[in-house]
């Protein structure tokens, strides 16, 4: 059973930043095109839309962030070579 809480454990920690790091690349890209056409439409309005893409940059930066403290969080969770081999051994 601590085999696979282990193994999930390493799942997780392993697909959480990266799968982060790709939702936020893509959120910002999408943002900053977003926000791009507006500007490029309504030039007058550019203070404005830029000002709140940076504001939803920000908080999607933020998401990232937490991605990167969760992953550290799960990774001193895992345990020492030396509990791994004990565990192994008991069963």
């Amino acid at each position: 059973m601590a085999a696979i809480y282990f193994g999930l454990l390493a799942l997780g920690a392993g697909l959480a930043l990266p799968l982060a790091a790709v939702g936020a690349g893509i959120g910002q890209g999408l943002a900053s095109f977003a926000a791009l056409q507006g500007i490029a439409r309504q030039p007058e309005a550019a203070s404005r839309i830029q000002t709140t893409m940076f504001i939803c940059l920000g908080i999607i930066e933020a998401l990232a962030i937490y991605a990167f403290v969760i992953f550290f969080i799960l990774l001193a969770k895992f345990p020492s070579a030396e509990q791994v081999t004990q565990l192994l051994a008991n069963h």
